[in-house]
């Protein structure tokens, strides 16, 4: 019987030792992850496989907003750009007549050359708006800026050569607002 005492004497003795070594295991564990937390080095290689998600996320969100903000700048500048286009194609036929009256004669030359002066006038003010000429006489025939009403049989030019303008074409801001009206060799 002594001996069934001892062992149950050294059972709390054993539990008791059991709870301090856990207790201290704790502790140290504890300590181990303060000394960590005040070591940012360590503590980001081990965050960065996590944080990795949203870092990706974070760069789409950012190269998305970037993209987003570039078309829209791109838009509104088209929309600056091309808010003009009714207006110039309606004035086109105000040069176009202007140019008629022009060519005929008159009779009085100071009246002329004030309407000369007038016409250079405007066409400044919408050459400075983006209205650009297409350059049709001589040129190659190019369906995206010259339009065929007519073949023409001419020696002078080559096969395909446009050969007279009937009707001046212009671009806005490099979009063709209307074709030239061209004759075009054999």
């Amino acid at each position: 019987m002594a001996d069934k005492k001892k062992k149950k004497d050294k059972a709390p003795e054993e539990a008791s030792k059991v709870k301090k070594k856990q207790a201290e295991e704790a502790e140290a564990a504890e300590e181990t992850a303060e000394e960590k937390a005040e070591e940012p080095g360590k503590d980001a290689e081990k965050k960065e496989p996590e944080e990795e998600p949203w870092a990706d996320k974070y760069a789409r969100l950012m190269a998305d907003f970037q993209n987003f903000r570039k078309r829209t700048e791109k838009e509104k500048s088209d929309v600056y750009a091309f808010a003009n286009e009714k207006i110039m194609t309606d004035l086109l036929q105000v040069v176009d007549n202007f140019e008629r009256a022009l060519e005929s004669e008159c009779k009085d030359d100071a009246y002329r050359d004030g309407m000369k002066m007038i016409f250079e006038q405007m066409l400044g003010i919408l050459q400075d708006a983006g209205l650009e000429e297409i350059e049709a006489q001589g040129e190659d025939f190019d369906p995206n800026f010259h339009h065929a009403v007519m073949q023409d049989k001419n020696d002078d030019y080559d096969s395909g050569k446009v050969t007279e303008v009937l009707q001046k074409g212009y671009t806005l801001n490099g979009k063709v607002i209307r074709p030239s009206m061209v004759k075009v060799n054999e």
